[in-house]
C-alpha cells in the first residue's frame, strides 16, 4: 500500500517503513507527526483518488531527525562586464519515517 501526500508544496509517494525528506516541520525528533494531505491512496484492492484530497485519509510518521539538505549554489554571470555573483544555502529539512497510512 502506497499513499501520495502534499507538505510543504511538493508531493510524496511514500510506503510503510520508509523514511522521507520534506519541507521543515514544526516538531522536535521522536514526536509523532500526521499528515492530513492525503491525495491518492494505492494497492493491491485498487486506488482512491481525491478531488483534492481524501478526506478521511491520513498518514502518520515519526520525526527522525532535523536536517539540512545538500548545498545549493546559485551562479550569476554577465558577459563582458565582470560580473560574477555566487551565493549559496543549505535547506532544513524534516526527516520522517512513515508508521501508518489510514483510509
Amino acid at each position: 500500500m502506497y499513499a501520495i501526500i502534499e507538505t510543504g508544496g511538493k508531493q510524496y509517494r511514500v510506503r510503510v517503513g520508509q523514511t522521507v525528506d520534506v519541507e521543515r516541520l514544526d516538531a522536535q525528533a521522536g514526536d509523532t507527526v500526521e499528515l492530513d494531505r492525503v491525495l491518492m491512496i494505492g494497492g493491491e484492492e485498487g486506488q482512491q483518488i481525491g478531488s483534492p484530497v481524501l478526506e478521511s485519509a491520513r498518514v502518520r510518521a515519526t520525526v527522525v531527525d532535523q536536517v539540512r539538505g545538500p548545498k545549493v549554489i546559485n551562479f550569476k554571470y554577465r558577459a563582458k562586464t565582470r560580473i560574477r555573483v555566487r551565493k549559496g544555502h543549505r535547506q532544513d529539512l524534516t526527516r520522517l519515517r512513515i508508521e501508518a497510512i489510514t483510509a
